[in-house]
């Protein structure tokens, strides 16, 4: 087995690293890396209704959706990831509790009681610190989790705080769980590279025929591809979203506005505007030239700034429509 530490922490380079090893390396691989500031979405979730538009906005945190199901999590450098690819037959392939039995070892050599719980989690004293999912290819399976280990908790209940009655879907919805670091519970405090060594080291020494493997230049020049035109693109991150109704009122200097969206593929089909705000010539032509587009900020914002709201909205910003919508 191909043993891998990734120094990359682009978010869109790593989900795609875990693809490119899936698809085109056919030894056995486990990999740990780290991300900077993402948050991952699970592959048939509703990005938008799994975030916290304003606060990922705001902190510049990347968005991307991974090929694997499951819900969404918050990756930041405080957190570690590792994958595992393996060959094997379907009925045996998707084993959660076999491949975080590694980790779970580890922690609890450190004197921390680490436990697989559920269908896909590990916990320490009933608080999660890990989830995983599992993505079959062939008679292959990638198997990838998170561990968190010091991540800001702010930024993981700030960016996945999502108000449930602004959109209604059939998606798989992320089930919030009170969660933990797992440097918290240690006895004895290492820091967050000396916890990978130790991870590594398990795995080299427990399994068979392991060896550390570097990505050659062909390898990172393929991955780059991958993220370019697949894992860095509104059309995979966002336009995969099931079709969804949005819903969402705020209070304005002009009066309450209230947005009704129907969005199929990302793509705005039927918007109804309602409030207690004033309006000279009605709301009917902005929400007929708002079919059709993306329901993406910079879209919206393009449309949105060729027409003269004021007549339409009476002091009502630009800024404050474009918040009515997420």
């Amino acid at each position: 087995m191909l043993c891998i530490y990734h120094e990359s922490t682009d978010p869109y380079f790593n989900v795609a690293t875990d693809e490119y090893i899936l698809k085109h390396i056919d030894e056995d691989c486990f990999m740990l890396w780290r991300n900077d500031n993402a948050i991952i979405v699970g592959a048939y979730q509703n990005t938008l209704a799994e975030i916290n538009y304003d606060y990922v906005k705001e902190h510049n945190i990347s968005v991307v959706r991974r090929m694997s199901g499951g819900g969404a999590v918050y990756h930041d450098l405080g957190n570690l990831n590792f994958s595992f690819t393996k060959s094997g037959k379907d009925s045996n392939l998707s084993d959660f509790e076999k491949f975080t039995r590694p980790i779970v070892n580890v922690i609890r050599d450190l004197g921390v009681d680490a436990r697989f719980e559920g269908k896909n989690d590990l916990m320490i004293d009933g608080r999660k610190f890990s989830g995983n999912a599992a993505h079959i290819f062939k008679n292959k399976i990638l198997h990838h989790g998170t561990l968190l280990f010091s991540s800001e908790m702010r930024n993981v209940a700030g960016a996945l705080n999502v108000n449930p009655v602004k959109y209604q879907d059939k998606a798989i919805k992320s089930v919030p769980k009170r969660v933990t670091n797992i440097s918290e519970h240690l006895p004895v405090k290492i820091s967050l590279e000396e916890f990978t060594r130790k991870v590594m080291e398990y795995v080299v020494n427990n399994f068979p025929d392991t060896r550390m493997y570097q990505f050659t230049e062909e390898d990172i020049t393929a991955i780059q591809k991958l993220r370019d035109e697949k894992y860095a693109t509104r059309e995979w991150n966002f336009g995969k979203s099931p079709d969804y109704a949005f819903k969402k009122a705020i209070r304005t200097n002009g009066g309450l506005l209230e947005m009704n969206l129907d969005a199929k593929n990302g793509v705005i089909e039927n918007v109804k505007i309602f409030g207690d705000f004033f309006s000279e010539k009605g709301i009917e032509d902005v929400e007929h030239v708002l079919k059709g587009v993306l329901h993406e900020e910079n879209e919206l914002r393009k449309v949105l700034s060729g027409i003269d709201l004021d007549n339409h909205f009476r002091n009502i910003s630009l800024d404050e429509i474009i918040g009515s919508m997420f």
